[in-house]
């Protein structure tokens, strides 16, 4: 299960404050087994594995305290596990209870990240109707996808993600894709990068996949190796950049925020600001957690259901996931490419085994920067002279 993607940066006379939450209804619970799940190790690595679907008093809770905590915008993002499990019904009582309680007239957004397995007209209809900006898993090809990707009875779910995409597209459903980049698809970048034009893919999310918690870095059968993710990077970048240049470029988050970075701006992912930021996960008994990457017991902040999000807010600073907070290490500080990678995520800098705040794709970026950073600067450039122009810029 891949993190979901959040809406694009706003600016301008659009920038406000925001609160995002990322409640998970349906806690770990899944109609699929992707090998590579990250919540389904979390889950293995805390006393109570899945706390089943949200009941109707803790959805009414966190979104009457989420509301009422002063926010000029709101975003909820549902993610799972598999988000879809609640039901439809849970989504309308969602919905019910933001009017009920939204009595400053808070912006609101809605996303949802899912693997499309279940996405039927009905589903569609109530996206279109909310806006709700949807992530779709889709991991490239049908080869690579069906690799990973699998049912409960072990066949691939490709045609299903397939499906749901033409679905989404025939409602009028705004859909990101979310890629997991494992060692087949980044092998496959270019095909996949050349399906996803075909398929007019144009918002596009790439996710380096984690090893378990507790396993040694690249030990898994699916895990990437920092020399593949670094190629793929590589790789990745030249065919979005040739794109970008004729005008008909997809939007590529991680790229966006590096030219970004080169343009002054604040990057919006905390992967690339290089600190930790809190994402307010809320599981579906109403815990709080600080990311989805940490969703554990000795990370957890409090519950909604019993205390209000002030008091979780409190608490947040003085956190045990501030605390054991690893920064970059020396090398990541005296490095030419750490203006723009600075460190990169946290999960990747406590790998077992692994030096003190050292990326396990240190070698990655290095390799990346030392491909691509000419081009990025090009690019900037043009984009500051009004030459060219991305989607965010």
């Amino acid at each position: 299960m891949p993190q979901m993607t959040y809406p694009p940066r706003q600016t301008g006379d659009d920038k406000m404050p925001q609160m995002n939450f990322l409640i998970k209804p349906a806690s770990g619970l899944c109609n699929m087994r992707c090998d590579y799940c990250f919540y389904e190790d979390e889950m293995r690595n805390r006393q109570q594995a899945s706390y089943g679907i949200m009941p109707d008093d803790v959805m009414e809770q966190v979104v009457k305290k989420a509301l009422s905590n002063g926010s000029r915008n709101c975003t909820f993002l549902f993610q799972g596990g598999e988000p879809t499990l609640a039901g439809l019904a849970f989504y309308q009582k969602w919905m019910a209870f933001e009017k009920k309680y939204n009595k400053n007239h808070i912006p609101i957004a809605h996303a949802l990240q899912t693997n499309g397995y279940q996405i039927d007209e009905n589903w569609c209809r109530f996206f279109a109707e909310h806006k709700f900006l949807i992530g779709l898993s889709v991991d490239g090809v049908k080869a690579t996808h069906n690799a990973y990707r699998k049912d409960l009875n072990g066949e691939g779910t490709y045609l299903k993600a397939r499906d749901a995409a033409a679905k989404l597209r025939s409602a009028g459903v705004d859909f990101n894709v979310l890629t997991v980049v494992t060692k087949k698809t980044a092998a496959k970048i270019r095909r996949i990068y050349e399906t996803y034009r075909r398929e007019g893919f144009l918002w596009q999310q790439y996710i380096a996949c984690l090893d378990p918690l507790c396993a040694q870095p690249g030990s898994m059968e699916y895990s990437l190796t920092p020399e593949m993710y670094g190629q793929f990077l590589t790789d990745l970048f030249h065919l979005w950049s040739i794109d970008l240049q004729n005008g008909r470029q997809p939007y590529i988050r991680q790229f966006e925020n590096y030219i970004g970075i080169l343009l002054g701006y604040e990057p919006e992912c905390c992967e690339q600001r290089g600190i930790c930021s809190f994402q307010n996960v809320v599981e579906a008994d109403g815990s709080v957690y600080p990311c989805d990457f940490y969703v554990l017991d000795e990370y957890k902040l409090g519950n909604l259901l019993t205390e209000d999000f002030a008091a979780i807010e409190k608490r947040q600073t003085q956190s045990s996931f501030l605390k054991s907070f690893k920064g970059p290490s020396s090398e990541c500080a005296d490095c030419r490419h750490y203006p723009l990678c600075r460190g990169g995520c946290r999960r990747h800098r406590e790998q077992p085994g692994a030096s003190y705040g050292q990326n396990y794709f240190c070698k990655s970026y290095q390799m990346f920067f030392d491909s691509c950073l000419p081009e990025m600067e090009k690019i900037a450039y043009m984009i500051k002279s009004k030459k060219i122009h991305t989607k965010n810029f």
